[in-house]
């Protein structure tokens, strides 16, 4: 899931550079939504591991 957001991150540093700006726009949304999921996703994963090991 990081990687993906990395991804995008990286299109929407080319795009605007480039000056896409409707795309560079697009993806830096996507990578900010797919990073609010990669970091829910870690916190979850890290309490209910820590939780099973009780």
């Amino acid at each position: 899931m990081l990687s993906w957001a990395i991804t995008f991150l990286i299109i929407a540093i080319v795009a605007a550079v480039l000056g896409f700006g409707g795309i560079a726009g697009t993806a830096t949304g996507i990578a900010k939504i797919l990073f609010v999921v990669f970091l829910v996703m870690f916190i979850a994963s890290f309490f209910f591991s820590r939780r099973g090991r009780g």
